[in-house]
């Protein structure tokens, strides 16, 4: 593991490999662990880079300080990394909160892209003005609103089950491993900064989508909540240059849930882009 200063702030990241640079950036409730197994397979190709966002564990954290869901905070985090990491350009893979922050640097610094993949970023501000937007967003609220409950008063043993089972449906939580068990244990403090912030949300929009020329692969799982499956939908309207995909048998943690497949799908995408 090595350390780095951007923006302000110093983030923990692991390289493996020779190339041009991938970055990988993770979820909530996740950090630069959830693609341990991933880096082996791009680093045959590129130099693979996974890191820990802001406020995410091995870095400094609290529930005070940067929460989850600030994705133009952690866009902003993502294109200072790529600055002191040197290259110009760069591919990204990304995931749940994380690709929304990637959404956010894209739009903002078009020329530091290659290409982006991207799994099922809870960009929810593409779903306005949408026909059934509202009640997609209402009934995704429901279905968390008694583990934001949990988190907010720091119980992480209620609230972390709760949200992964909301997220990703019943049993999600259960099936994971003790090691991201564990995982969602060590960045439990962003995630109840998420749920305690006043920081308003940002929002991210189809004319914000529309800047972004880079190619870029969409991912969906098969079983995830219709609130993701519409966000994508949106994406694939709004984005100039986009594939879709859709990993069978998998909810909302494609990378975790089918790593093979995932791996398989952009690294065909990234050898066409």
């Amino acid at each position: 593991m090595k350390r780095i200063s951007a923006n302000g702030t110093e983030l923990a990241y692991v390289e493996l490999g020779r190339g041009d640079p991938v970055i990988f950036v993770h979820g909530g409730l996740q950090d630069y662990r959830m693609w341990a197994g991933h880096l082996p397979k791009f680093a045959d190709r590129y130099r693979a880079i996974a890191y820990s966002r802001r406020n995410n564990f091995p870095n400094e954290s609290s529930p005070e300080g940067m929460p989850d869901g600030a994705a133009d905070a952690h866009g902003e985090d993502l294109a200072a990394l790529v600055r002191a990491l040197g290259p110009s350009k760069v591919r990204v893979v990304a995931h749940s909160s994380g690709a929304h922050a990637a959404l956010f640097f894209a739009a903002s610094h078009p020329e530091m892209v290659t290409s982006l993949a991207l799994n099922e970023p809870p960009a929810a501000g593409m779903l306005a003005g949408t026909s059934d937007g509202a009640d997609v967003l209402k009934e995704f609220g429901g279905k968390l609103a008694a583990a934001r409950e949990a988190i907010r008063a720091g119980n992480a043993e209620v609230g972390i089950p709760l949200f992964v089972n909301g997220v990703g449906g019943a049993g999600a939580y259960e099936r994971r491993s003790d090691v991201d068990k564990q995982m969602n244990l060590d960045n439990f403090a962003t995630y109840r900064a998420d749920a305690m912030t006043k920081r308003p949300r940002p929002v991210f929009t189809c004319d914000m989508a529309k800047t972004i020329n880079a190619p870029t692969l969409l991912s969906n799982g098969e079983l995830s909540p219709k609130f993701f499956h519409r966000i994508i939908d949106q994406l694939a309207i709004c984005l100039p240059n986009q594939e879709r995909t859709t990993i069978a048998g998998s909810s909302h943690t494609v990378p975790s849930e089918k790593l093979d497949a995932f791996d398989q799908a952009v690294l065909a995408f990234f050898s066409k882009h």
